[in-house]
């Protein structure tokens, strides 16, 4: 087996566990589940994870790099309003997916809070990540609450997440989403 071999299973495992994990929950996810969506043998997954712990931080180290490659998109836009409104965007373009199983993130954080493992701590560094990513937003739009309105937006999708899903409505965050980017324009 090539290096390149093993890496493509390695990150399709982790690419699954990702996807598994937030449509099943922690809890309810098997390392067959995983495997079987990743295309694996359920045998092999133990040469590339000892633990469903390690999947779980490959799951973890996969939300990180997808929000880097979103950042790196979302920066390419020309102003910081851009940028958030089009992150906004982005949210209520994954309503649908929100209103069956919340945000992958948000609800990966609030499972890991429960468990006494460390893994809800590197879940929360990705969530600093993008809070981070917010609040230079924010600054560079000059405002001098930066941190504030950071913590309201994420908040605020955060909060939305959680009532799509409860209510399994995806207009729920779309409304919201409209508000976020009236919000934002009122702001610059």
């Amino acid at each position: 087996m090539t290096n390149s071999t093993r890496a493509g299973k390695r990150e399709r495992l982790a690419g699954a566990a990702a996807r598994i994990l937030h449509e099943q929950g922690v809890e309810k996810t098997t390392l067959a589940d995983i495997a079987r969506a990743a295309d694996v043998p359920v045998g092999n997954v133990y040469y590339y994870f000892k633990t469903k712990d390690q999947l779980i931080e490959a799951a973890i180290d996969t939300h990180g790099r997808e929000l880097r490659s979103l950042i790196d998109g979302l920066d390419a836009l020309p102003t910081p309003q851009d940028r958030l409104k089009a992150l906004v965007g982005g949210w209520t373009r994954q309503s649908h997916v929100a209103a069956q199983y919340g945000c992958p993130t948000g609800t990966l954080a609030s499972e890991l809070d429960k468990r006494d493992d460390g893994l809800d701590r590197a879940v929360a560094k990705v969530m600093g990540e993008l809070l981070e990513w917010i609040e230079r937003q924010f600054a560079g739009m000059g405002r001098a609450d930066a941190r504030e309105l950071a913590v309201a937006l994420l908040a605020a999708y955060q909060g939305v997440s959680l009532l799509t899903n409860t209510f399994r409505d995806p207009a729920l965050m779309e409304a919201e989403g409209r508000r976020l980017e009236r919000w934002i324009d009122s702001l610059a």
